[in-house]
């Protein structure tokens, strides 16, 4: 996720991997497969850079592994979140700052790679180390501009439809 191609996913991920968490991730990361947790990794090194995972304890029971790890960066760029219908929610400005924080990592196995993952995350501490909670007045209105920059950019991307 912090550094690997498509092609080291597809070798860690089964052909129809389920990622649970794209719920509030953009629209090509809630898809199957491969291809859909490269657009996650994307996503995140988009926003974060020097992004890691360290960790600390790993389990299995059955086809179950569960990771205990701990993700850090710093963000240098834009953070953006998304609804579950795939528009923009929010949008979170780089200040600079770096971040660790740990997960908790849950993979269903299937011969030996990962067909379905979910997790447990420390979302506010990151928000509260990156400065985005409490905002400030004027992180507010520096939100609310890039948010606006992000719905134009989808918007010229999305492909133009006529009636």
């Amino acid at each position: 996720m912090a550094s690997g191609e498509l092609a080291d996913l597809a070798a860690v991920y089964t052909a129809d991997v389920v990622n649970r968490e794209a719920r509030n991730e953009p629209p090509d990361t809630r898809g199957t497969g491969p291809a859909a947790l490269y657009a996650t990794a994307r996503w995140l090194r988009t926003a974060f850079s020097d992004l890691a995972w360290e960790i600390h304890d790993a389990a299995r029971d059955g086809d179950l592994v569960v990771v205990h790890a701990t993700m850090s960066g710093r963000q240098t760029g834009p953070f953006v979140s998304y609804e579950p219908d795939g528009s923009i929610g929010a949008v979170f400005p780089p200040r600079g700052r770096r971040f660790a924080v740990t997960q908790t990592h849950w993979f269903r196995m299937r011969d030996g790679r990962v067909a379905e993952h979910w997790a447990n995350r420390d979302d506010l501490g990151m928000g509260r180390q990156l400065g985005w909670t409490p905002p400030s007045p004027a992180y507010l209105v520096r939100m609310l501009l890039a948010r606006r920059r992000a719905r134009r950019a989808a918007a010229a991307a999305s492909p133009a439809t006529t009636s």
